[in-house]
């Protein structure tokens, strides 16, 4: 029988497979049926603390074991956990426990000194989950009532890179399709390791992660952040076969490698993948020279409870386009006027499908702001599609630039910056001017031990961009500020512009 929710997948494997590992992590290895225990105790607590069905539990954790547990055991007693990266600040926290009218908050503060802090300021208690804290419940946390609701899992809180985050609503029918989607596209089975750096408290780490692990019973190599040296460590020596990360952890693992010199070993690597960003050309090529492989490339987003599009193992691309729909979602291209664009326009995304969210958690205004006729939710992004389907996307719609009465997209500035030498990372953005007009300002990252020839640069600049194209401010940063997923926030370097 097929699972409904997604504590059943972890059931199942438990059952059939209890004494595989699941969790390879530094401080001890978990199977199955130690995890399905640890969901047990979870579930118990969450029941003693009054949790009812809709009530929100917020998970302030990094990777674990317990964390994962929670998931599990939320879904068990129907409620929604609301995952919190625990190195977001107190004040972040604060707010998301207000948005989220949490009934209960847990701190993995075995696991996580930023959690055991956070746990701290709260005055949280020990809770029957060992390495676990949790606050009192909070007596004015209200249920909801929507039956249409019933099928919620989770609520992943946008990481606010262009506003305030907002609560995705995503369903167990979404995670559990997506856990089959990519675990196929991966031909992912229990002879697989995961290397699982990726915070389970965003859509990539529980979809494309997680989920994704459990449907097919690969292992994950389980990690609370990333380190480059323990990358390599895991690679050479824990038959890591799926490396999975936003285009800034490569960028920062091919960093790492030139300055210290080394050679990688990666005798089980099979597949690579990298999301939740756009992937420039030049970094896609340098990372597919050091593994000797093809890099896979996605689209997708919190909204959509994983990846829309994926590239297909086999069909290695040239290019950066983020490869074809995946079994059950649907995708348009759509003009201003809410038309279908002519073949190989640019124009917004609109999707619709199995992984399509609830909804924005009480917010029917920024709902309504996004959802279209036909159940159509427009994505905000930029994309063309190309005769045999593929997409690639070319930026943000609120990040489009005007300058002299031309579009100028960010993502195509970007990825010739990224070619120049030295440059390690760049972002692009408009700044308004007193006429209406938007001057374009880029801000780098050079890579360990690089100098900027900024005439070089702008002679590189002139040979591979029209004029309107060419950014007038350009600014080196000793490091862009990014999510904890590798997006850059391109919202604090407005602020600080």
């Amino acid at each position: 029988m097929a699972a409904t929710r997604i504590h059943e997948l972890l059931a199942l494997r438990a059952a059939q497979t209890p004494d595989a590992i699941f969790l390879h992590a530094p401080q001890r290895a978990t199977t199955f049926a130690a995890l399905q225990s640890l969901a047990d105790t979870a579930t118990r607590d969450l029941l003693d603390a009054g949790v009812r069905p809709t009530d929100r539990v917020l998970l302030v954790a990094e990777n674990c074991a317990e964390h994962i547990a929670l998931i599990m055991a939320c879904s068990r007693v129907g409620a929604w956990s609301c995952g919190v990266n625990a190195r977001m600040s107190a004040g972040e926290i604060a707010a998301i426990v207000e948005r989220a009218d949490a009934r209960l908050c847990y701190y993995t503060s075995a696991a996580s000194d930023a959690a055991h802090q956070h746990a701290r300021r709260a005055r949280a208690v020990a809770s029957a989950l060992p390495g676990v804290m949790r606050c009192a419940p909070r007596p004015g946390a209200t249920t909801e009532a929507a039956e249409a609701l019933a099928d919620t899992a989770a609520i992943i809180f946008t990481s606010g890179t262009s506003g305030t985050p907002k609560g995705v609503m995503v369903s167990h029918r979404g995670l559990l399709h997506f856990g089959r989607v990519s675990a196929q596209s991966r031909a992912l089975t229990p002879d697989d390791r995961v290397y699982a750096f990726l915070p389970m408290t965003h859509i990539f780490g529980l979809g494309t992660v997680l989920m994704a692990s459990l449907s097919s019973g690969a292992a994950l190599v389980l990690r609370a952040g990333f380190s480059p040296d323990d990358l390599l460590a895991a690679l050479a020596q824990q038959r890591v076969s799926n490396l999975l990360g936003p285009p800034t952890m490569y960028a920062r693992l091919l960093a790492h490698v030139d300055a210290q010199q080394i050679r990688p070993s990666f005798p089980h690597l099979r597949y690579l993948y990298t999301g939740s960003a756009p992937l420039d050309l030049t970094l896609k090529r340098r990372v597919e020279a050091l593994f000797g492989q093809p890099m896979h490339y996605g689209y997708g987003l919190s909204e959509y409870a994983g990846s829309v599009f994926l590239t297909r193992r086999g069909e290695p691309r040239e290019d950066t386009a983020a490869g074809y729909l995946v079994d059950g979602a649907e995708a348009r291209i759509v003009t201003p006027g809410g038309r279908d664009a002519a073949a190989g326009d640019v124009g917004e995304i609109w999707l619709r499908g199995a992984g399509l969210m609830q909804g924005y958690f009480r917010d029917a205004e920024a709902t309504a702001q996004v959802m279209r006729p036909g159940g159509w939710y427009a994505s905000g992004d930029l994309g063309r599609l190309a005769p045999d389907g593929a997409l690639s996307v070319v930026g943000r719609l609120k990040e489009m630039i005007i300058r002299s009465g031309f579009n100028v997209y960010p993502a195509e500035v970007e990825a010739v910056l990224n070619r120049f030498a030295g440059v390690h990372l760049s972002a692009v953005l408009g700044l308004p001017e007193a006429d209406g007009n938007e001057t374009i300002a880029a801000f780098i990252e050079l890579e360990p031990g690089a100098v900027l020839d900024r005439e070089a640069l702008q002679a590189h600049l002139r040979e591979h961009l029209s004029p309107y194209k060419r950014p007038s401010r350009i600014e080196v940063l000793a490091a862009l500020p990014t999510t904890s997923t590798g997006k850059i926030l391109k919202r604090a370097l407005v602020a600080a512009s």
